[in-house]
């Protein structure tokens, strides 16, 4: 399945975001294969970056090092997919300022909702930063759900027992991005977190 004929923007609404950086998985996922899906903040500002734009990308690079740190051994986005590991993200444009308006997430979030739904092995939704759990929130108040995970600092409320759609949600921090190279704390948590969805699927 290539989810790029599955879900997509049609009509661009969105003013806070850059259209052209606009990006969704074009490549061939096996979905009964996918039982994590890590969900980072926004498609990055060079589309060369991309998760799946290949060698050299960016987000490739620190998505790969993060599970490096979280004792996986990985040496590129492939091998990740072969961990049942699907990388997205919740915005599907490159951001334009530091932060995003709550309306583009809610936007977002409805094309997120779709992609979601395309992987029906889910144990593990790794919500890496404030905008991808804003998006799970939302997706969860339109389902009847309520709050997936609580208002309050990332680093008080890692580690709680949260369910998204019935199944384990980790808050962390974003690992996509130069600014996971800045604070040496947060990749350690990064790790941590990725380390526990991995165990969740396969215990020892």
């Amino acid at each position: 399945m290539k989810t790029n004929t599955c879900i997509g923007c049609k009509t661009f609404p969105c003013v806070d975001v850059k259209h052209e950086c606009y990006a969704v998985a074009d490549l061939d996922v096996k979905v009964e294969d996918i039982t994590i899906i890590m969900i980072s903040e926004a498609a990055p500002p060079d589309p060369k970056d991309y998760y799946y734009a290949g060698e050299g990308a960016l987000f490739e690079e620190t998505t790969m090092l993060a599970f490096q740190d979280a004792g996986a051994k990985v040496s590129s986005i492939g091998d990740i997919l072969n961990l049942g590991v699907y990388l997205t993200t919740a915005v599907k444009c490159g951001k334009t300022a530091y932060s995003i308006q709550t309306s583009t997430i809610d936007e977002c979030s409805l094309i997120l909702e779709k992609e979601l739904a395309l992987f029906p092995h889910i144990l593990v939704y790794l919500l890496m930063g404030d905008v991808a759990i804003k998006a799970a929130n939302q997706i969860a108040r339109r389902a009847g759900e309520g709050r997936v995970i609580p208002a309050g600092s990332t680093y008080k409320i890692r580690g709680g027992d949260y369910y998204f759609h019935g199944r384990r949600a980790l808050p962390s921090y974003l690992q996509a991005g130069p600014s996971f190279f800045i604070e040496k704390v947060k990749r350690k948590m990064i790790a941590e977190d990725i380390a526990a969805a991995l165990s969740l699927v396969n215990p020892v």
